[in-house]
């Protein structure tokens, strides 16, 4: 039996995907910066661990829990949607401590044990931002961006051990609270500085104006995944998402 760990497992796409992977009969190991019972049904062949992938103790605990895995799922991730003039220095490093260094770190903490068995995959959450310029998004794409590019070299350096570095580039959610969150954050730091007002809000009513048929459901970024996780001819970029695929296109 396989098994994949998979964090930021809470809510969303790491929660949907956990679902997924044990329904296909894998072993799952589901890390939550705070562990909430009952969002998983009952299994045997699931671990829920508590991780905050911005601390290495919390990383190495989690992964010597967790012992042997085939494939980690980097998905934990938070959102930010406002000018970068109105984003508090603390908020930016929580961003690319949380969504580029989380990565990176869990990343490396899992490659001794790949390396040796000489095989796994990689799976890095980015997202549909980094394929076109959007305003309000300017941390938070570069964030994301970062993450590419950093999946993009892993994959060639990861490649002569049998180990695989995908990507999967979702777009915009609506049925996940990520860009709820991500507003809400904002909000918390004092909203949109006036001189911006104008800009926010066409940004707003253009995100509002998305056509149903243009957005992204959980189960497209979680067949994504799987294809990252088990087929080895899998393209290195996945946009997962109607939306995602037309800004790819």
């Amino acid at each position: 039996m396989k098994t994949v760990m998979i964090t930021g497992c809470s809510s969303g796409f790491g929660l949907e995907t956990a679902r997924y992977f044990i329904d296909k009969g894998w072993s799952v190991i589901a890390t939550m910066r705070k562990p909430v019972e009952g969002v998983l049904p009952p299994s045997d062949r699931l671990r829920i661990l508590p991780l905050d992938v911005t601390q290495r103790d919390s990383i190495n605990h989690a992964v010597a829990t967790a012992g042997p895995i085939d494939a980690l799922v980097n998905n934990a991730g938070i959102g930010w949607m406002g000018p970068l003039e109105g984003t508090p220095e603390d908020t930016i490093r929580e961003i690319f401590e949380t969504n580029t260094f989380g990565t990176m770190e869990m990343t490396r903490a899992v490659l001794p044990q790949l390396r040796e068995r000489g095989g796994g995959a990689i799976v890095n959450i980015s997202s549909s931002t980094t394929l076109k310029a959007l305003p309000l998004l300017p941390v938070y794409t570069a964030s994301k961006a970062a993450v590419n590019a950093f999946t993009e070299c892993l994959a060639l350096e990861l490649e002569p051990f049998g180990i695989r570095a995908r990507l999967v580039l979702p777009g915009r959610a609506p049925s996940t609270q990520f860009g709820t969150n991500a507003r809400g954050k904002m909000d918390e730091a004092g909203g949109i500085p006036e001189a911006y007002e104008s800009i926010a809000k066409e940004a707003f009513s253009a995100l509002a104006g998305t056509a149903d048929a243009q957005i992204t459901e959980p189960k497209d970024v979680v067949t994504a995944i799987w294809r990252a996780v088990t087929e080895p001819d899998c393209p290195l970029r996945q946009p997962a998402g109607a939306d995602a695929l037309a800004l790819a296109a």
